[in-house]
């Protein structure tokens, strides 16, 4: 793909799951891949599978090292590392605050860092991984759904922002995937996303479509229109529904 090829790429939480399959997915189309992760051992190992560059370590503080490997250039951020943190409201304030650090204010600093270059020269990519949570919500997961709200606002922002100035931004919202997170989400995820779920490669898939098409939102589980819809113009009914199964999920816990 054009848009991709000989492009400088970072991709964080990419030892597994999604981001593996981004950065697999960029490094067969040609781009030059940085690999992040906090765990080193998988960053490096999905580096040396695709040749590219492992840099691990909080996906916040990475951007300038990662600049300085693919030779003072980032032409394209994927903002993938995120938590997926449940609980209610309950949920203790530690828990709240890494899931706000993680899910937005990690996307937030990248930005900080990567922004006046990209505008400078008319020109970058951002790739949020959002979620349809992020569209809709989560049952069972109150900071996961809240920060990644947070996560979906943030990219529309950066779009609406910049676009005339050359900045492409894209927000990728999927349903159910089959990684590590779908497994931690226990009983919810089994009700709510597991009998959807798709593959990371799917979304890749979903996400190289949307650059070909110029488009901001990317909904691997095309449904996940009807639903956004549904939500937007029949607000109690859609509540409605999911608490529905919200006392589905209550029974079965």
């Amino acid at each position: 793909m054009g848009a991709v090829q000989g492009a400088g790429v970072v991709v964080t939480g990419a030892g597994g799951g999604i981001g593996a399959a981004l950065a697999r997915r960029f490094a067969a189309e040609g781009a030059r891949v940085v690999v992040n992760d906090l765990d080193a051992d998988r960053a490096k190992a999905v580096a040396g599978e695709i040749g590219g560059v492992a840099v691990p370590g909080d996906a916040s503080a990475i951007v300038a090292e990662a600049r300085d490997v693919l030779g003072g250039t980032v032409d394209v951020y994927c903002a993938n590392a995120g938590l997926g943190s449940g609980g209610t409201e309950s949920a203790e304030e530690a828990v709240w605050a890494l899931a706000w650090d993680v899910n937005v204010m990690a996307h937030v600093r990248a930005a900080r860092e990567l922004l006046p270059a990209w505008l400078e020269r008319g020109s970058g990519r951002f790739v949020s991984t959002v979620s349809a949570a992020g569209l809709l919500t989560m049952i069972g997961a109150a900071p996961y759904s809240v920060t990644k709200h947070g996560a979906y606002a943030f990219a529309e922002w950066l779009s609406l922002t910049y676009r005339h100035r050359g900045l492409k931004v894209h927000a990728i919202c999927p349903q159910g995937v089959r990684t590590d997170m779908l497994t931690a989400s226990g009983s919810a995820g089994e009700i709510v996303l597991a009998p959807t779920a798709i593959e990371p490669e799917d979304v890749a898939d979903a996400l190289f479509r949307g650059i070909e098409e110029d488009r901001f939102l990317i909904l691997p589980h095309p449904e996940a229109a009807e639903y956004y819809r549904a939500r937007a113009a029949d607000p109690d009914r859609w509540l409605t529904g999911m608490n529905h199964i919200q006392q589905k999920w209550e029974a079965v816990r």
